[in-house]
């Protein structure tokens, strides 16, 4: 973790996949695949407000996640969008060796423990995730996310769209940001640990969940940052950078 003087360093990993798609055409039929990343606002967004970042593909997380204290220790704060536990739990070593690794969402946990900040962004692979998949209930973000995660599939599509509810205005994790946000098109449903603030909700759920754990401080946005949850007027509206900036300052213990 940086000095209190140098811009905070964020490692954000996720919001990539692979598209494997059969193509059917009468009898005939052919296969194509395809890569896409999510990430490219929100990257940019950070990379425009001064801090230092790292990205971490989806795919990337057997080989480049830290493993260890001093390697985690390089970071102000994470950031973790759309990818699920298994990635992080099954690497190539156990998975495809059966060779034992550190548990890299305990590496997560104790460097929030000792200071670091934990940034949770909603997605079918983030909380429980679809069919409840992402599974992070039963790992060691459990303890210091600020959110209790369901048991199932905790999705709540919302095609129609929904117009979040900011609770709590003045709380610095907003950075002055206005009241009024464009809709989303879901989130992930989860429950709000005591002695956490809930800064804003849709539908009486909880959006954006703050908390401490240890001498850190760990954030739930629990819709997303990318599509298809967030969709262009999130992504385009004009104070999108200016929240996330203050979200990643606020969880780095800058204000």
């Amino acid at each position: 973790m940086s000095d209190t003087k140098a811009p905070l360093s964020v490692l954000v990993v996720g919001e990539s996949w692979i598209k494997h798609t059969v193509h059917q055409k009468g009898f005939d039929q052919f296969h194509t695949t395809e890569y896409e990343e999510g990430a490219g606002v929100f990257l940019g967004a950070l990379a425009d407000s001064g801090f230092k970042v790292t990205y971490i593909r989806a795919h990337e997380v057997s080989s480049r996640f830290p493993k260890t204290k001093d390697s985690i220790d390089n970071f102000d704060v994470v950031v973790l969008s759309d990818v699920g536990s298994n990635s992080f739990l099954l690497c190539d070593e156990t998975f495809l060796r059966s060779e034992r690794t550190p548990n890299r969402l305990r590496v997560l946990a104790d460097y929030v423990e000792r200071g670091g900040g934990l940034v949770m962004v909603g997605g079918y692979m983030s909380f429980s995730g679809i069919d409840g998949r992402a599974r992070f209930g039963m790992s060691p973000l459990a303890t210091v996310l600020p959110v209790n995660m369901l048991d199932h599939d905790d999705r709540i599509e919302v095609p129609e769209g929904v117009t979040p509810s900011v609770e709590v205005a003045n709380h610095p994790v907003l950075g002055g940001t206005p009241k009024e946000w464009p809709h989303l098109l879901g989130y992930n449903r989860v429950v709000a640990k005591p002695g956490s603030t809930v800064v804003a909700n849709c539908d009486g759920d909880p959006l954006l969940v703050v908390g401490s754990a240890g001498k850190g401080r760990a954030v739930a946005f629990t819709s997303d940052l990318a599509p298809h949850w967030a969709p262009p007027e999130f992504i385009s509206w004009p104070h999108y950078r200016q929240l996330w900036s203050s979200i990643i300052t606020w969880t780095g213990n800058r204000q």
